[in-house]
């Protein structure tokens, strides 16, 4: 068996959600209520977070892809719905070329920057994690405060003061404590999505209005993606958008999943 550790609530077709670098499966708990109440979710801790051990070998975004969908075969999910979210949504887009999606809603996805990661996003990304590792405690405390949510989360949420207190703990804790973080962190510094064979799944693509983790229209290129992608719009929101706008996100996937007629810019 694949060991990774997964929630899974609610009935109806399978959907899939895939979480940042340094998060775990809890990223998306403000959504999985409204998500369950239409689909079968599954919500995983990628290889290396959360409570899933780690890869024997670099976990790329197609390796821990390959684990994914070792996962779901194992529990007969033929053709599940995917939403993936930073580092997810590259998995999610690896998926695509392994197995039959459903759909795919990707939600400010990394990777599709032209070349290796962007050195404002490696620093970004190491800054977060040396902070949340050595500073924990400080942070852990700041957090407790409206004021200083927002300053402890206002890069990576566009309305961090939305958040809970535990919700901020929890963030803070998962990127600590994340055993797999520094090994993938590595494994995509010099990679970007890359296009493959042509696969069949409907692609909707969405970046936050207040992202501030990719901030160039140059880490936020299209052209790897199938021409007949749906571009949707998160306005209000941040890198991780699911506590910015919970209602928001649930729209937008089930508007990617072709179960509500929400509009699409």
């Amino acid at each position: 068996m694949t060991a990774l550790a997964h929630s899974r609530s609610g009935s109806g077709a399978p959907l899939l959600l895939l979480h940042a670098l340094g998060l775990s499966r809890a990223s998306w708990a403000p959504v999985v209520p409204a998500l369950a109440e239409h689909f079968d979710v599954l919500a995983v801790d990628l290889p290396g977070f959360g409570d899933s051990p780690p890869l024997p070998g670099e976990p790329s975004p197609k390796a821990l892809a390959a684990a994914v969908a070792a996962f779901l075969d194992e529990r007969g999910l033929a053709v599940p719905h995917v939403v993936g979210n930073s580092l997810g949504g590259w998995v999610a887009l690896e998926l695509a070329a392994l197995r039959p999606l459903a759909s795919v809603a990707l939600l400010s996805p990394a990777g599709m920057w032209p070349g290796d990661t962007p050195l404002y996003c490696r620093a970004s990304l190491r800054a977060s994690r040396w902070l949340s590792v050595h500073a924990g405690g400080p942070l852990a405390r700041a957090v407790d405060t409206r004021v200083g949510r927002i300053a402890v989360l206002g890069q990576t949420h566009g309305r961090p003061a939305r958040m809970s207190p535990a919700q901020a703990k929890g963030a803070l804790r998962a990127l600590a404590t994340g055993p797999g973080f520094d090994a993938a962190f590595a494994a995509t510094l010099h990679r970007h999505y890359a296009a493959g064979a042509p696969f069949s799944a409907p692609v909707t693509i969405a970046f936050g209005a207040r992202d501030r983790l990719l901030i160039s229209r140059r880490w936020r290129r299209l052209d790897e993606l199938p021409p007949d992608r749906r571009v949707a719009s998160l306005p209000g929101c941040g890198h991780i958008p699911m506590t910015d706008d919970p209602a928001a996100v649930t729209a937008l996937v089930l508007a990617s999943a072709g179960r509500d007629a929400v509009a699409i810019d």
